[in-house]
């Protein structure tokens, strides 16, 4: 049977504390479902947000006419936008200044020819082009495919016999404006208005607000320019006009992004609207983007930076508070000491901190239709607020967008978005789990090591009460000592108090106990002596048969009182002995070889064996209380030994715990002893014979006297069955003198 191991109170108590490690955990959960809460009321305050700016913008039909939002449906290439630039272009012609935007410019192809689509050939003529805005002007390159470059004669009039651009716009003042970009040579250009009339190409005049330049470049040529916003409206068109015999200066094709011959033909520009962001503007040093789009999910307006900001819920410095005593100051430094190197390098693996240099895929974009947000900006568009949280691509960042429509009578014209990360609530986040957790294990390895200390003071006083309480009862049952009641004023403290009064009466009850012997022997010899006194006299006087009979009861009964007595008295005598006894050296094998000769007188009908060890064995003691130690040993043996059965007596040298013992055994063969007696066998008045009728009672005295003589010499003595459980061994052990 496998015995499980014993658990203290110490480890209970730890055991126990162990469910403090659960709050760790609610924290955690605590913390989690605290920031769902924030990320809603984020989600609420940017939808606010969102509703606020489209507000402003509702039933302003002039801000998006301008942009030509109106319509009902654009067309790629051929509807123009004006992407925002950062930086002014340099007019070389090179291209040099729009290599971060070119991933915006477009191909025109066979997809865009206007005329002369029977022969026209893409190596002929093709061109990349973009137009982008920047403070008050329009830019436009045009990276022409020609190839057979045609420059216009020095001196020639006509401004259509070679390669040339057209350009064709609808003024603010609703006129309709055509213009011919040609050179001479690569350089600086001069632009030329024409008249209104479409087939005209006669130059009315020369306009010095188009400036550029045409490059020639290995593939054809290069047309860089701009033109001031002021002069442009809502539509606009570019063609680029092929000639390639030199001779005849015939047109072969024309390629551009909308018909510049007619205002109808013309397609739009949508340029970013300064008077929206100047509605916008005031929300450029908040923590969101604000984007304002048309319904065809092109970009009006955009202002703010969601990198450098970590919204409404941002950790603020915490501001220190004046006063602060010299403890709080050390403490607060030693605890910020033990977050830094203890706690901090956890959270760096466990936390996952915000960063602001994440990939913001849609950051620059102008266009929202097939992006990630197209379905949030679609509902919006058709007249439902929706919200939208995504993560960008490198999965650094959480952005939160929401859009809101704008109405102009009653009908969606556009809408607002309006967008935010969730770095600040997640720094909130952390900081609220780093102060939450350095609190809990501050807390808990505190309480943890106040339970250890309080639980070893409790364990360390029941301990001391079961040592002082195992010290005043010997082995015997005997109380030797008292034991000190504790002056606390707590449950140990009563029970303490408690077993300090119980070990008083017990001991005085032993006490009782002890002496009841001697008292009893001593009150009882006189009535015994008188009323033997009294038979012998009755005996002396002539008695019929019935009175003789009783006579020999009586004096029978008395016999035994009198046996009863002289046992009772010899213990005490044998107590009052040891006490007064000198000690002295002496050979134990000459005392038990001397004694088992005697025995073998006094007991003629039982068979000894000896085994005695050949030499001296030297202890410290009394003789004659060994011999009677001896005697008592011997005569128990002889009383439980079976018949024809020999009594063994062994004196031999035994090792045990460390130093020499001088071994007495005394084997027979018998009865074995009940299991529940043999811890009891040694003490007074205990006594495993069956009552005979007729025979003398037994007291037990005879081993009581033999663990007496035993602890007055040092030694201990036992009582166990043989192994084969045919008889019984005693064995008394004295240390010997070295």
């Amino acid at each position: 049977m496998i015995r499980l191991p014993a658990f203290g109170l110490r480890l209970k108590l730890v055991l126990l504390s162990s469910f403090l490690f659960t709050i760790p955990w609610l924290g955690w959960e605590y913390v989690w479902e605290m920031e769902k809460y924030l990320r809603q009321g984020q989600e609420r305050s940017l939808a606010a947000t969102a509703r606020a700016i489209a507000s402003a913008l509702h039933d302003r039909p002039l801000l998006f006419e301008r942009n030509a939002s109106f319509l009902s449906s654009v067309s790629r290439g051929r509807d123009l936008y004006a992407y925002q630039i950062a930086e002014p272009i340099l007019l070389d012609g090179r291209l040099n200044d729009w290599s971060a935007y070119v991933q915006h410019q477009l191909n025109y192809a066979g997809d865009y020819v206007i005329e002369g689509q029977e022969i026209y050939r893409p190596e002929s003529l093709s061109f990349n082009h973009m137009v982008g805005k920047f403070d008050q002007y329009l830019y436009a390159y045009f990276e022409v495919t020609d190839n057979v470059l045609i420059l216009r004669g020095e001196n020639s009039r006509r401004i259509d016999r070679n390669d040339y651009l057209e350009i064709a716009f609808l003024s603010p003042d609703a006129l309709f404006r055509r213009y011919v970009v040609t050179a001479t040579q690569p350089g600086w250009f001069t632009a030329y208005r024409l008249t209104d009339d479409p087939d005209s190409f006669t130059p009315v005049q020369p306009e010095p607000a188009i400036l550029g330049r045409w490059v020639e470049t290995a593939a054809g040529y290069n047309i860089e320019l701009r033109i001031p916003l002021a002069m442009i409206g809502s539509k606009i068109g570019f063609a680029i006009n092929d000639v390639d015999d030199p001779h005849t200066r015939t047109k072969l094709a024309t390629v551009g992004t909308s018909n510049t011959r007619t205002l109808d033909g013309l397609g739009t520009v949508l340029v970013p609207s300064p008077e929206i962001e100047k509605i916008i503007s005031g929300m450029r040093h908040s923590s969101s983007r604000i984007r304002v789009v048309d319904k065809h999910q092109r970009v009006l307006a955009s202002t703010g930076d969601i990198r450098d900001s970590d919204g409404p819920w941002a950790v603020q410095p915490v501001r220190k508070v004046a006063g602060d005593g010299v403890f709080t100051g050390f403490l607060s430094k030693a605890i910020e000491a033990i977050e830094k190197h203890l706690f901090f390098p956890i959270y760096e693996k466990l936390l996952n901190r915000p960063s602001n240099d994440f990939i913001d895929e849609l950051e620059n974009t102008l266009l929202f239709e097939g992006t990630e947000l197209s379905p949030v900006l679609s509902s919006a568009l058709a007249g439902k607020p929706s919200s939208q949280w995504r993560l960008t691509s490198d999965r650094a960042a959480v952005i939160l967008s929401t859009a809101h429509p704008i109405y102009i009578d009653e009908q969606v014209m556009g809408g607002v978005i309006a967008e935010e990360t969730t770095n600040g609530i997640r720094t909130l986040r952390n900081r609220a789990l780093e102060k939450l957790f350095s609190v809990i294990v501050t807390v808990m390895v505190l309480g943890t090591l106040a339970l250890f200390v309080f639980a070893s003071r409790v364990s360390s006083r029941i301990r001391k009460l079961r040592n002082e309480a195992e010290q005043a009862i010997d082995e015997q049952g005997r109380v030797t000592s008292n034991l000190g009641a504790s002056k606390n004023r707590d449950e140990i403290g009563d029970l303490s108090r408690s077993l300090s009064n119980m070990v008083g009466r017990l001991g005085s009850y032993t006490s009782y106990l002890e002496n009841m012997s001697s008292r009893l022997s001593h009150e009882l010899r006189t009535p015994v002596t008188i009323v033997k006194s009294s038979l012998e006299n009755m005996s002396m006087l002539p008695l019929d048969d019935n009175a003789q009979v009783y006579m020999e009861r009586a004096q029978h009964g008395i016999d035994r009182l009198t046996g009863i007595l002289s046992n009772m008295s010899e213990a005490t005598r044998i107590e009052q002995a040891l006490q007064t006894s000198e000690w002295s050296e002496f050979d134990l094998s000459k005392i038990v070889g001397a004694c088992g000769e005697a025995y073998n007188q006094v007991y003629p009908e039982q068979q000894f064996v000896f085994d005695i060890w050949d030499g001296p064995l030297i202890v410290a003691g009394v003789p004659e209380h060994l011999a009677q130690l001896l005697d008592k040993l011997v005569a128990n043996a002889v009383e439980f030994s079976e018949r024809d059965t020999p009594i063994r007596l062994n004196l031999r040298i035994e090792r045990f715990h460390g130093l020499n013992y001088a071994l007495i055994e005394v084997i027979n063969r018998g009865p074995c002893l009940p299991e529940q007696m043999q811890d009891r066998l040694f003490d007074p008045m205990v006594s495993v014979r069956t009552p005979q009728a007729g025979e003398d009672p037994h007291l037990g005295i005879g081993l009581y006297i033999a663990r007496l003589i035993t602890e007055f010499h040092r030694g201990e003595i036992e009582a166990r069955n043989l192994p084969l459980r045919d008889g019984v061994i005693v064995s008394a052990r004295f240390p010997l003198k070295s």
